[in-house]
């Protein structure tokens, strides 16, 4: 079973940047989805990225509203999971979550319901 712990989650000025980080545990493979989801205050909870590295390769997705500001990278050999995020701007103010999945083919990388395992989330907010 895989378990996920975000962290470095904060308060920051708009401009501004954070790192989240997501610790993985228990994944047997390297043939997983992994992504961050985020839900604004009252909102419905949305993709902002997610990659795919099995079998040595894989692809790397952002929404739109991320694009050139937020990168999504992993560190095998520690286990973890990052989210850069830079030039942040208010409208970034969400909780942050890290969920993965095993996958054998084609993958809806944004939709949340696809996505087996959560962490508790860490919340970012800019003012």
């Amino acid at each position: 079973h895989v378990q996920l712990v975000e962290s470095g989650g904060g308060s920051v000025q708009a401009g501004g940047y954070l790192r989240l980080s997501c610790a993985i545990s228990g994944r047997s493979n390297e043939n997983y989805f992994l992504a961050w989801f985020r839900q604004p205050p009252g909102k419905e909870r949305e993709g902002v990225a997610a990659m795919y590295t099995g079998f040595g390769g894989g692809n790397i997705y952002y929404d739109d509203s991320v694009k050139g500001r937020f990168t999504i990278s992993q560190d095998n050999e520690k286990n973890m999971l990052y989210l850069q995020m830079n030039s942040l701007k208010p409208e970034d103010t969400a909780m942050y979550y890290c969920a993965a999945t095993s996958v054998s083919g084609g993958f809806a990388w944004d939709r949340d319901t696809m996505y087996s395992y959560w962490g508790r989330g860490t919340q970012v907010t800019v003012s």
